[in-house]
């Protein structure tokens, strides 16, 4: 496997998917920063009551919900397309690499700097609310909360679309699935509780900290049990297609 990984991080640097994954970092923070300021963030600046951090919060989610979803179909189609036009599924088979196997090297290629950028994403809109003068304390804890559960979000999405990408081999399809995508975490607040739960896309408006709630920005409670259920699930079922694909001739 670490010689897999190793492959996929060569693959990666020829591909150019790396200036992709920092798009999604200068894209979600340029939105949540743009979202903030015309939302009034510097008249509210100086709230004792947190306001400013609650608009960057309703921001980020905002800007996740609409960058992540296609910049990640996006990485994984690039990554996994490059199989499908060299027959690189037979040649990795003949090399004793089933499909199966391939894909979870993809998958841990690409998961580990998704995380990476989801964090410095996070760590930039805070010191944008820090520089832009928020005097309120920086809400660490449930900062850290939510980071954390965009990163289980979009490595569940990463991983749909990498199983996607190895399927299908029109890779317009997988790309139009991942703008597809946006509408889905954009109006996912719209759907039945139980349809969010069921789709990956849908667990972006579920975790979102803060919205307005009429006229009022308020905080939410964080989804941790969906967010837990999201990753177990994620990952069994990534692990049962895999296994699958590894069944199967390349």
């Amino acid at each position: 496997m670490n010689a897999l990984v190793r492959n996929e991080y060569a693959k990666m640097r020829r591909l150019h998917v790396v200036p992709v994954m920092a798009l999604l970092m200068v894209g979600t923070s340029g939105l949540t920063m743009f979202y903030a300021l015309l939302s009034g963030l510097l008249d509210h600046a100086a709230s004792p009551d947190g306001h400013g951090w609650k608009m960057l919060f309703a921001g980020f989610g905002m800007a996740m919900s609409l960058a992540a979803p296609v910049l990640l179909a996006v990485i994984a189609s690039r990554q996994v397309e490059v199989e499908h036009l060299g027959n690189g599924w037979l040649a990795s088979s003949t090399s004793g690499h089933t499909p199966g196997r391939v894909c979870r090297a993809k998958f841990v290629s690409l998961a580990l700097p998704v995380v990476a950028v989801t964090v410095m994403s996070g760590l930039l809109v805070v010191a944008f609310g820090t520089v832009m003068g928020v005097t309120a304390p920086v809400p660490g804890a449930r900062w850290m909360a939510y980071v954390a559960a965009l990163v289980v979000v979009n490595l569940a999405v990463l991983a749909f679309h990498v199983l996607l990408s190895a399927k299908v081999e029109n890779q317009l399809v997988c790309i139009g699935v991942g703008v597809i995508g946006i509408f889905l975490a954009v109006f996912g607040q719209l759907f039945p509780a139980w349809l969010a739960h069921l789709l990956p896309w849908g667990h972006y408006p579920l975790t979102t900290q803060a919205d307005f709630v009429g006229e009022q920005l308020v905080y939410f409670d964080p989804p941790g049990a969906s967010v837990v259920v999201l990753a177990l699930a994620g990952t069994a079922l990534f692990w049962f297609v895999t296994d699958r694909f590894d069944r199967q001739e390349a």
